[in-house]
């Protein structure tokens, strides 16, 4: 009998969620928090404890290709078939790579698996090669548009749709209000709080009404920060009244605009939590007392990675996920280790330390959003569709549009850009990317200037350049009457702080004292402090090639349109910019 019933029971889950249709395309995520459909509650009621708490967690894979019976696939093939976890969070990878991956996992998978992946920027920052790449959210500020936020949103949910992703972890909603920020920078659209809300609220309707949930991420804020949660636990000392009139002003927005999740923050609030240093993303009062409470928010929440360095080093993976969810999480990403984490979570239940009720409301909003989404009619995707949406024409001139309009023209104080904008001259470019660059910088900018009649001679640095490759840039810049520096500097995981290295920042102050110098700032706006005598300082937020052709157009005539979104500690306040007209 009791192997009869099992059976029993298996057909009816496998009736459930076989497909009833195959829809032409995938169902617009809604924000409607209505009750759960006839399919969701018959699940509910089917589902075993341990099958409800595996659907809330989400682990992490490469996007790389790997055969089906790959060795290096067996362990996620165990988190599929023997956990039946609900969500794959997917890395780096071309788009057929992941795509293909997706299907394989959905098909072995009990019920749908929900994917998520942080597609900050457009796709390009995992669909590599392949996504369409916009300018980060800093350089969509300084564009001054909310219709280019809307664009960015849109196109990155048609392109992650295609390929099987439901969910990306954007728009930041952080206000960058500190300069000295190690991981936020140019991830923010600015430091105004309500430009911010602004983009982020169109951002958030771009990606949803193209099909995907959108996340407003770091709740409370994560933007007065000095330190790297990678690393170790940052501290915001922000009473209320500050956090209730600044970094709560864009996660409102996100949460008018019917944002389907909201992600928290590992940082430490003590002036929310009566001195406590512990983790927003260990906090009641935070997640529930605030966000729920009190922005009356009503979807899904979802950690940050559970095995970052804030959690770490305090927590084991059982009693961070219990603690998490026991805030008011619904959605457990990335524990170090899953099986002791749904160990631990099961444990809890049975002890009464979550109740029934609790597990039941999140597993629920799991499903529901399973099922808003389609993915119990359809979860594969079609492969022979990709290169019809992901990286096609018109996607990349739309984000090349908004690469032109979002770059600022911050310096010109010995008319430089003005001297090259006025015809084809001897130019040197020294390029440098830092470790978290995954790609050169400086070659299609290279080669756009050669295209234009540009006389151009290069040399490529790197973190990892010694004496003998800085002696060849110094004779490279001084066979040119002009020098310009593409410099790639970016936030990164891991690092602490963000600069040049001293080398790299001594080479350009050099050359700053024997000819017209240009720095062209392909990632973090704050690098003048490492180079104040330039003549010449432009922030172009990104590095990619469309931003390198937008560049290369405006060095040589393009309009030069974009405004500061942030304060530039150097004395260049919000909103400042030299506008130059297309000549």
């Amino acid at each position: 009998m009791p192997v009869r019933r099992h059976v029993v029971s298996s057909l009816f889950l496998l009736l459930l969620i076989l497909p009833v249709s195959l829809p032409a395309q995938a169902r617009k995520p809604s924000s409607s928090r209505a009750g759960p459909s006839p399919r969701v509650a018959q699940l509910l009621r089917r589902l075993t404890v341990r099958q409800q708490v595996a659907q809330l967690i989400m682990l992490w894979i490469p996007g790389t290709y790997a055969a089906f019976d790959d060795r290096a696939l067996d362990r996620v093939r165990g988190w599929v078939d023997t956990l039946q976890i609900g969500g794959i969070i997917v890395s780096v990878g071309s788009p057929m790579d992941i795509a293909a991956k997706l299907n394989f996992l959905q098909r072995r998978s009990k019920l749908p698996l929900l994917v998520g992946s942080d597609l900050e920027g457009g796709t390009s920052f995992r669909f590599n090669p392949g996504g369409t790449p916009f300018p980060t959210n800093m350089g969509v500020g300084a564009a001054g548009s909310e219709r280019d936020a809307y664009q960015m949103g849109r196109v990155t949910a048609l392109e992650g749709r295609a390929a099987g992703v439901h969910l990306t972890f954007a728009p930041v909603a952080d206000v960058n209000n500190n300069a000295a920020n190690p991981i936020i920078n140019t991830r923010s659209f600015g430091s105004d709080a309500r430009a911010v809300a602004r983009f982020v609220a169109a951002a958030v309707r771009g990606t949803q009404d193209a099909g995907m949930l959108a996340t407003a991420k770091h709740f409370p804020g994560h933007g007065d920060t000095d330190t790297d949660s990678h690393i170790s636990l940052p501290v915001v000392r922000a009473d209320w009244a500050r956090l209730d009139t600044l970094e709560l002003i864009p996660f409102r927005a996100a949460i008018k605009a019917g944002v389907d999740v909201v992600m928290s923050a590992h940082i430490a609030m003590p002036g929310l939590e009566n001195g406590s240093m512990e983790p927003a993303t260990l906090s009641p009062d935070i997640l529930t007392g605030v966000l729920r409470d009190s922005l009356h928010f009503r979807g899904i929440v979802v950690t940050d990675a559970l095995d970052m360095g804030a959690l770490v080093s305090s927590y084991g993976p059982g009693e961070a996920s219990v603690k998490a969810f026991l805030a008011g999480s619904d959605l457990l990403l990335m524990p170090t280790d899953p099986y002791a984490a749904i160990e631990a979570m099961i444990e809890a239940i049975g002890a009464g330390r979550i109740p029934r009720a609790r597990l039941t409301a999140s597993v629920r909003r799991v499903l529901d959003t399973k099922e808003r989404l389609g993915l119990f009619a359809r979860r594969t995707v079609n492969l022979d569709k990709l290169g019809e949406v992901v990286g096609r024409r018109a996607h990349r001139d739309t984000a090349l549009s908004v690469s032109a309009r979002s770059l600022v023209l911050v310096r010109d104080s010995l008319g430089l850009v003005d001297s090259l904008r006025a015809g084809p001259r001897r130019v040197s470019v020294v390029s440098y990317a830092d470790g978290n660059t995954t790609q050169p910088v400086g070659g299609t900018l290279q080669a756009e200037l050669s295209r234009r009649g540009y006389q151009v001679s290069g040399f490529r640095l790197t973190t990892a350049s010694g004496p003998a490759s800085y002696d060849s840039a110094t004779a490279v810049l001084k066979s040119a009457p002009f020098a310009i520096f593409a410099t790639s500097v970016r936030f990164g995981s891991g690092r602490g702080a963000i600069g040049m290295a001293e080398a790299m920042s001594r080479l350009i102050r050099t050359s700053a004292e024997a000819r017209p110098t240009a720095l062209v700032s392909f990632g973090t706006p704050y690098l003048l402090s490492q180079a104040p005598n330039v003549a010449a300082y432009l922030l172009a937020w990104t590095n990619n090639a469309l931003t390198e052709e937008a560049v290369a157009a405006a060095l040589t005539g393009a309009a030069i349109t974009g405004r500061l979104p942030i304060d530039l500690p150097q004395g260049y306040p919000l909103g400042f910019a030299i506008v130059k007209p297309a000549r």
